[in-house]
């Protein structure tokens, strides 16, 4: 239950979106125990605050379908192998909370029963009211669909209020910040518009699907301490898509 000294929340239900390359940290492949642990403490942050929370995290830091088709490998089974991979980083990142006392739960669409619950809708929901942080694995349990249109399509399904997409900047830019000083970061920004410009902002399906639901998108820059809660509480820096 949060305190009674916790300031009233943006949303009382979200999604939080990440790259499996954010788990990396330093390194230039696989987990990085330290960086897992403080996104971890991030997500108890807003936790604490008593917001109910669901997480996708991509499988790019093990293995990206895409790549593996890219250099021969047949597409279906490369998304397979990039699902399995989700999964690695969704046990990573429940074992972590965990350790930090929050109640989480993994929830794969490829049935693993030995490590993780299957993909129940209704079961997912009562996870949550109940304060667990539901951890969606394994995409959407089909080959050809990313790891952002998965997290559109549970966010949906979770009657999630927004989806929180933690990238390395505050926002969404009209060009690349890393490497241009000139790149202007938007406030706000239409799904039609991040379409139109590419703007990198997740692909086109998940972006679509999000447009249809208006489902806004609200990315921001997991690198900042603190930069999740502090958008939950009105003053963090971000940029919102859509809604």
């Amino acid at each position: 239950m949060p305190d009674a000294d916790t300031p009233e929340t943006t949303f009382k239900r979200v999604l939080l979106k990440i790259s499996g390359e954010a788990l990396m940290g330093d390194a230039t492949y696989g987990l990085n125990p330290p960086t897992v642990e403080r996104i971890a403490r991030e997500v108890k942050s807003v936790h604490d605050m008593g917001v109910e929370i669901c997480m996708v995290i991509g499988g790019g830091n093990i293995f990206r379908g895409l790549q593996g088709s890219a250099q021969g490998m047949e597409r279906t089974t490369a998304d397979y192998m990039g699902m399995l991979a989700t999964v690695m980083n969704a046990l990573a990142m429940q074992s972590a909370l965990e350790k930090l006392g929050v109640f989480c739960r993994v929830i794969t669409a490829i049935r693993m029963d030995e490590v993780a619950e299957p993909y129940i809708r209704r079961r997912a929901v009562r996870h949550l009211e109940k304060k667990r942080v539901c951890i969606f694995a394994a995409g959407t349990g089909n080959p050809y669909f990313t790891t952002d249109t998965a997290a559109t399509l549970r966010a949906n399904e979770m009657a999630c209020e927004a989806i929180f997409k933690g990238t390395k900047v505050d926002g969404v830019y009209d060009k690349d910040p890393m490497k241009h000083d000139d790149a202007t970061r938007f406030d706000e920004v239409s799904y039609d518009e991040v379409l139109a410009k590419h703007l990198g902002v997740m692909d086109a399906s998940a972006i679509a699907l999000a447009r249809d639901n208006s489902l806004p998108i609200i990315v921001f820059s997991l690198d900042e301490p603190g930069g999740f809660r502090s958008i939950l509480d009105g003053t963090g820096t971000y940029t919102k898509v859509g809604g």
